[in-house]
């Protein structure tokens, strides 16, 4: 039986040879999985450890008007960074650039507070050629820093188009934890836009940044930040084309009073199209670039005149007399007067209602009127009657049909919803002024005061259907296909469009409000309006223009705050009307365009026209005036 015992240390040589082949094969298997099955991990995990991204920010994508002008570009430009090294000797190096680099002493105690152990102190974004070149010049006293090339947005016609186009600067912390910043891969340092047609189209314009890897060593210290080891390139911003009109913008902020503030819109009538979008006072974008300065920012919202204020989409005024047209059309629409309807009491300067005595502009009165009269009139007892007619019930349904209580839609990011009843009348008044509404307040409503608010560029819009055929897309900047959706119907046949036409007309015509407003070569249409205020009365023109027999093509809506009337702000509206008339017409620029400046000069002119296209002489009617 021993004879066929296995030898003890045979058995022990056995079990060690086992031994000895598990512990190979796991060994083998593990390097295979660290070689070949996650090797690829462990030299990216290593290549992260001693290389450090450097970011190449992408060009933004260019800007251009209708006509194919530059609105806003990527220059070259310059960053300014400080080398890594002992904090005393950063310190320094920032004291000394602040002269060259025009570092107010607030920021250069920031920038020493936001130093990082081991990382690039990036001073500026935003050097001029001639600053990078003047620290070359000076490398020996100034070894540790970095000058790299870098592209720098521009904004050719500056403070024109300041509150439109917006501006770009450094994205904010919390502004990195929005999801469409996150998703895009957006970092800190990365300059996206903060307003205006930037900040609207951000995610388009910005591209996508690239990179270049420099080496660092085992404590995370930048090697040499000069050389790198590889680069991605970025993806330059998508370009965007308006439908502004750079040439017009730019001759608004030429003729805009200097000391009065307010903003102009206009409009393509119909189509939606925004020609131009100015407020006045207005800043320079190119000021705000990469990083804006403390005593610049602080000296922009002292400022009285508010001057980051867009007036145009963000600042609500009463509509005044340019709401009578919006009167008028419901009282069409609902057959309440057609052409010749003149109201049953005639205007001697006010009327009684309700136990309320309410007054008309003109306290001589007008008279008996119609449509066409009280328009050109401006009758305020003509309208008192067409809102009492309708009811107060019938006057917000009608405001909230056409869009009064709600924001046009445009492609901005600050655009203000308007004030104006809606729903109930008498649940709103009593949510708004504890009390239901008195009969009276029906007329107030009816001539552009009480409960309404309203931004320029919605009576813009508003003029827009009523220069065309009742309708009119929302206001928009960026060019977009018809998808047939129309933001205002105001459901008025051309016929009884006509009607409101011819009173129009007549307010620049003959012997109306804005008589010295109107153009020897075009024919002008509009209202003359006054916004209530605590202050001064603010001064509101609205209306369009076309040639003579023409469709009109051009609508324009302007508010010069503190003018007192619109008869003030009407000039300054015709102006911008026939400056952009001409240069599609082919036309040599006009210094003189309108009949009162013709007058004060002492230049003789054809006249203007009527109503019907006809034209006038009109001496007598000047002498009146």
């Amino acid at each position: 039986m021993k004879l066929f015992q296995p030898d003890l240390r045979e058995r022990r040589m056995l079990g060690a040879v086992f031994a000895i082949a598990f512990s190979i094969s796991v060994l083998v298997t593990a390097f295979f999985q660290t070689q070949v099955v996650t090797g690829k991990q462990f030299l990216v995990r290593s290549e992260e450890n001693r290389l450090r991204p450097v970011d190449i920010p992408a060009p933004r994508g260019t800007i251009t008007d209708r006509f194919g002008q530059v609105v806003a570009t990527s220059v070259t430009g310059y960053s300014v960074a400080v080398l890594p090294g002992d904090s005393a000797l950063v310190a320094s190096t920032v004291r000394d650039l602040a002269p060259f680099l025009g570092l107010a002493p607030d920021e250069v105690a920031r920038l020493i507070r936001s130093q990082k152990p081991h990382g690039l102190l990036e001073v500026t974004t935003n050097a001029t050629f001639a600053q990078a070149a003047a620290l070359e010049e000076r490398r020996t006293s100034f070894p540790n820093i970095l000058v790299v090339e870098r592209p720098r947005r521009y904004y050719p016609a500056g403070a024109a188009i300041g509150h439109l186009v917006g501006y770009v600067t450094e994205i904010s912390p919390e502004e990195l934890e929005k999801p469409e910043f996150r998703e895009a891969g957006y970092q800190q340092g990365r300059m996206i836009g903060k307003a205006g047609i930037e900040k609207q189209y951000e995610l388009q314009l910005g591209g996508k940044d690239g990179a270049r890897f420099v080496e660092v060593d085992a404590m995370g210290r930048v090697i040499d930040p000069r050389s790198s080891v590889g680069a991605v390139s970025p993806t330059p911003g998508t370009n965007l084309k308006l439908t502004l009109d750079l040439e017009l913008q730019k001759y608004i902020h030429q003729i805009f009073p200097d000391t009065m503030s307010g903003a102009v819109v206009a409009m393509v009538p119909s189509t939606g199209e925004v020609l131009a979008l100015y407020t006045h006072p207005t800043y320079d974008p190119n000021d705000f670039v990469g990083h804006i300065p403390a005593p610049l920012w602080r000296a922009l919202n002292a400022d009285s005149g508010k001057p980051l204020l867009d007036r145009t989409v963000n600042a609500l005024y009463p509509p005044g007399s340019t709401f009578k047209l919006a009167t008028a059309a419901e009282a069409i629409r609902r057959g309440i007067v057609g052409q010749k309807t003149k109201m049953p009491i005639p205007c001697t300067g006010g009327m009684a209602y309700a136990g309320r005595y309410a007054r008309c502009w003109d306290h001589k009165g007008h008279g008996l009127l119609d449509i066409a009269g009280a328009i050109e009139k401006s009758c305020d007892v003509w309208f008192y009657q067409i809102g009492i007619r309708l009811g107060i019930q019938s006057m917000v349904d009608a405001g909230t049909r056409m869009g009064f209580n709600r924001k046009t839609g445009v492609d901005l990011p600050s655009e203000r919803r308007p004030q104006y009843p809606s729903g109930s009348a008498v649940a709103w008044w009593k949510r708004r002024f504890g009390n239901p509404p008195q009969p009276s307040e029906v007329m107030p409503l009816a001539i552009g005061q009480g409960p309404n608010a309203q931004t320029v560029i919605k009576m813009a819009e508003f003029y827009s259907a009523l220069a065309g055929d009742g309708t009119t897309r929302a206001p928009h900047l960026v060019a977009s296909p018809d998808d047939g959706k129309r933001s205002m119907d105001l459901q008025l046949a051309p016929e009884q469009l006509s009607w409101l036409w011819e009173g129009l007309a007549r307010v620049t015509d003959q012997q109306g409000t804005a008589l010295q407003s109107s153009l020897e070569r075009y024919k002008l249409m509009g209202k003359t309006g006054t916004a209530q205020n605590a202050g001064l009365d603010h001064g509101w023109f609205v209306g369009f223009a076309g040639t003579p027999g023409g469709p009109p093509e051009v609508v324009v809506a302007a508010i010069v705050e503190h003018g007192l009337h619109g008869d003030a702000t009407a000039p300054l509206a015709s102006k911008v009307a026939n400056f952009y008339l001409d240069r599609i017409h082919h036309h040599p620029f006009d210094p003189r365009p309108t009949l009162g400046e013709r007058w004060r000069a002492g230049t003789k002119s054809s006249g203007v026209y009527d109503p019907q296209g006809r034209r006038l002489v009109p001496r007598q009617v000047l002498a009146r005036h």
